[in-house]
């Protein structure tokens, strides 16, 4: 008698289509965007101190990037919805009942 299990279809899930889009360890946006402002903040002052300045800030702001996706990789995502949601949603069926 066959085994149930030996009838069962197998599919192959790829990495990277379930994996979080990720840079340097950290949300890919949120970095390219620490790094817009650095960038923005050394070559707008040009002084040597805006520059020290700039890329500690930015090695500062990737370390609590990447320990934010290592806790949740999708945690910006989640925030975003979160602040879409109302504080309060009224107990109806739909929101066109008439009252």
């Amino acid at each position: 008698m066959a085994d149930a299990g030996s009838n069962l279809q197998r599919n192959r899930i790829h990495r990277a289509l379930s994996r979080p889009n990720l840079l340097m360890g950290a949300d890919r946006e949120l970095v390219l965007l620490a790094g817009l402002a650095a960038v923005i903040l050394i070559f707008v002052v040009l002084t040597i101190h805006s520059a020290v300045l700039g890329i500690a800030v930015w090695i500062l702001v990737v370390a609590a990037l990447r320990m934010m996706a290592k806790a949740d990789p999708m945690m910006r995502r989640i925030y975003l919805r979160h602040v879409s949601y109302r504080s309060y949603y009224r107990p109806t069926s739909t929101p066109w009942r008439r009252h």
